[in-house]
C-alpha cells in the first residue's frame, strides 16, 4: 500500500506560468534531486540530482583531456596573505569569503579562507614548479568544492557551498593564453549544447562584469523557459595580473626571464539548475539523455504472468551493455502511479513490456520529450534506441531554441526595454555605448544586466539607447539568475 508521502509525489506540481520559482522548488524536491541542508545556504545533492553531476562531468572531463589538460587537486583552506596580494581580486571576494580562524581551541596565527575560487593558491605553486620555457604551457583542472558566503540562495542555481571544475593555465606569450581563453569556451559551448541540449550565446562580459582580476572574461549566456538569463559558464583571461602578483616567472628561450600569461575557466553544478529550468515543463524534469542518469526506464507489465520478467530483465541485461537502464518491477505500485514517476523524473525513453508484446516480439515505447507512444520490434532494439535518443536530444535542442527566439526581442528604445522587462522578460538585443553610466542604469531601472557583448556583432542602429551618445557595441540584456 502507498504511504501518503509517495501519494503526494504524484500530485500536480505548481504549473510553471503561475509561479516559476514554485514549480522549480516542486521539482526539485518531488524528484529527489535535492534537500534543504541544516546549514544555512547549503544543498544535500541526493544520488538522482548526483548522477546528473556525474554524467556532466563524464563529457566535460573527455573534452578536457582533449585538449591536453590534467586533473590535479589543491587544498581547500588558502592563507590570508595570498587574497591580500591581488586587490582587485580580493575585493571582488571578500564578501562572500568565509574565514577560519582557530584550530581546534587554538587561534591560527594567520587566517586562513575557504577557497571562493583557487587562483591564489594554484599561482603560488605554479610560481615553483615553472622555471623554463619548457615547463610551459601548464595546463591543470581541478573538480571540487568552492564556498562563497552567498546572502540569497537556490538550490544548483546559487548555494553557499557547490560542485565545480576550475581550470588554470599558464602560457608563454599573450596569443596563446587567449587562445586557449577561447578554446575552453568553445569546449563549454559543446557541453551545453552537444551534451546538454542547451542552446547558448557566446560573447565578452563587459568590464563590470569582468572577473576580479581579469583581463577579459567570456562567458555562455542561456535563456531559461521564464526568459531569465542563466551564466552558465565562464573563461577569464587573467593577463600577467597572478603571475606578477604570484612570480610566475621563467627563463625564455632568449635566455631573458619574463612573467607568464595566465588563464582560469569554470562551470558548476548550476548547469544542473540550468537543465531543469531549459527543458522542464508541467509533468517536471525532461533529463537530456546524454546525460540523463537514467537513460531507459523497463516497466514490466503484469508481470506476474509467466515469462514477463524474464524478458523484461534479458532486454535490460542487453540495454545495459550500451545504456543506464533502470528497471521498475515494484509490486506495490500501479503502472500508471510507475508512469507518473518517470516522467516527474525526465527519463527520455519508458518501455513497457507485457504479454501482448512478447507475443508480437516487441516493446511499447514512450518518449518523455514529445508523450509519444509507439512499438519498436525487439529486432535490432539496441539501434533503435540509440536512434530514438539521439532524436530526443536533437528535439529538446530545437525546443529550446525555439523559446529563445520567440522571447529574443529587438530594439533600440529604451522604453520599450522597460516595457519588455516589465512585462515579458527575454533577451533584448540592443546597442551600447560602452559607459559604466549607462550600464548602471539600466540595472538601477530595469533590474536587468548587460549578459554579454555576442561575437556575432549586428548593427542594429547608431546611438546608444540610454543616453544618445554613439553606440560601439550590440550587447544582449537581460535578467538573471
Amino acid at each position: 500500500m502507498e504511504n501518503k508521502k509517495e501519494q503526494d509525489f504524484v500530485k500536480e506540481i505548481t504549473p510553471m506560468e503561475e509561479d516559476f520559482s514554485q514549480w522549480y522548488t516542486d521539482v526539485i524536491l518531488k524528484t529527489d534531486m535535492v534537500d534543504y541542508a541544516p546549514v544555512k545556504g547549503c544543498m544535500v545533492i541526493k544520488p538522482y540530482g548526483y548522477g546528473v553531476w556525474e554524467g556532466i562531468q563524464r563529457v566535460a572531463d573527455r573534452r578536457f583531456k582533449e585538449t591536453g589538460h590534467k586533473n590535479a587537486y589543491f587544498p581547500l583552506l588558502i592563507p590570508e596573505s595570498f587574497l591580500k596580494k591581488e586587490a582587485d581580486h580580493f575585493e571582488g571576494f571578500a564578501p562572500e569569503v568565509l574565514w577560519v580562524t582557530h584550530g581546534g581551541n587554538e587561534r591560527l596565527a594567520e587566517k586562513l579562507f575557504i577557497r571562493p575560487t583557487s587562483e591564489t593558491i594554484i599561482c603560488t605553486m605554479y610560481s615553483k614548479w615553472v622555471q623554463s620555457y619548457r615547463d610551459l604551457p601548464v595546463l591543470i583542472n581541478q573538480w571540487c568544492n568552492v564556498i562563497r558566503w552567498e546572502k540569497t540562495t537556490r538550490p544548483f542555481l546559487r548555494t553557499a557551498e557547490f560542485l565545480w571544475q576550475e581550470g588554470h593555465t599558464v602560457h608563454a606569450t599573450e596569443e596563446e593564453a587567449q587562445e586557449e581563453t577561447l578554446r575552453m569556451l568553445e569546449v563549454y559551448r559543446q557541453v551545453a549544447e552537444d551534451e546538454l541540449a542547451m542552446p547558448v550565446i557566446l560573447g565578452e562580459k563587459s568590464e563590470k562584469e569582468r572577473f576580479a582580476g581579469a583581463n577579459k572574461t567570456y562567458t555562455m549566456e542561456a535563456m531559461m523557459h521564464d526568459g531569465k538569463a542563466l551564466q552558465a559558464g565562464t573563461s577569464h583571461n587573467l593577463g600577467q595580473n597572478f603571475a606578477k602578483m604570484f612570480d610566475i616567472q621563467f627563463l625564455d628561450k632568449d635566455g631573458i626571464r619574463k612573467y607568464g600569461w595566465s588563464t582560469s575557466w569554470g562551470i558548476s553544478t548550476r548547469l544542473i539548475g540550468g537543465i531543469i529550468m531549459v527543458h522542464g515543463d508541467n509533468r517536471g524534469l525532461m533529463m537530456p539523455p546524454r546525460v540523463a542518469p537514467v537513460q531507459v526506464v523497463i516497466l514490466p507489465i503484469a508481470f506476474h504472468k509467466e515469462g514477463v520478467l524474464d524478458k523484461a530483465y534479458e532486454i535490460k541485461s542487453e540495454l545495459a551493455k550500451n545504456f543506464r537502464v533502470e528497471m521498475d518491477d515494484r509490486d506495490t505500485y500501479s503502472p500508471g502511479w510507475k508512469f507518473n514517476y518517470w516522467e516527474m523524473k525526465g527519463v527520455p525513453l519508458r518501455l513497457e513490456i507485457g504479454p501482448k508484446d512478447i507475443e508480437k516480439n516487441q516493446v511499447t515505447a514512450v518518449r518523455r520529450d514529445t508523450l509519444e507512444k509507439f512499438t519498436i520490434s525487439m529486432d535490432g532494439l539496441t539501434q533503435k534506441i540509440g536512434e530514438i535518443l539521439d532524436d530526443i536530444h536533437q528535439n529538446m535542442f530545437n525546443m529550446a531554441l525555439k523559446n529563445r527566439e520567440e522571447k529574443t526581442y529587438t530594439t533600440t528604445d529604451y522604453e520599450e526595454i522597460k516595457r519588455i522587462m516589465k512585462e515579458t522578460p527575454g533577451f533584448v538585443k540592443t546597442m551600447w555605448c560602452g559607459s559604466r553610466e549607462c550600464e548602471d542604469k539600466l540595472k538601477e531601472e530595469t533590474s536587468a544586466t548587460i549578459r554579454c557583448l555576442p561575437f556575432e556583432q549586428e548593427q542594429l542602429g547608431d546611438t546608444c539607447p540610454f543616453c544618445g551618445k554613439k553606440a560601439e557595441h550590440m550587447i544582449y540584456v537581460a535578467k538573471a539568475y
